[in-house]
């Protein structure tokens, strides 16, 4: 079975250089599309590739609506750190049912009542 190739991994600096020299170059196309496709190959990337980093280039700047790549890597922090919270809650409820003392026939019956397990007399509601 042939592997799928990962797409190839730009450095930052490399998609900060193809985006100024798409928007130093805008102006000699007719569109931005004939722009990405004559800018890209001379980069050796694909115009969607280039599309996306100007968007995202665009969105930092605060010229485009939408997410800055530091909300962004903000937002996957703060998600990734929820999911260890809530697998911790997870353990920490599984243990905490496991060392539970059982309860006894006593117990049962007094918080059917509405009534602490130590209260001193039916009256008494808790203790």
């Amino acid at each position: 079975m042939e592997q799928k190739k990962s797409p190839p991994k730009y450095t930052a600096e490399f998609r900060e250089r193809g985006v100024r020299l798409f928007q130093e170059n805008r102006g000699n196309y007719s569109s931005d599309n004939a722009a990405f496709k004559a800018i890209a190959p001379k980069l050796g990337c694909s115009p969607d590739s280039l599309r996306i980093w100007c968007q995202q280039s665009e969105r930092d700047a605060g010229a485009r609506s939408g997410l800055s790549s530091a909300d962004r890597d903000r937002l996957k922090a703060l998600e990734r750190e929820n999911k260890e919270l809530r697998t911790a809650n997870e353990i920490l409820k599984k243990a905490s049912a496991y060392f539970a003392p059982p309860l006894g026939d006593a117990s049962i019956a007094c918080r059917a009542a509405g009534r602490s397990s130590t209260a001193r007399s039916a009256d008494d509601r808790f203790y």
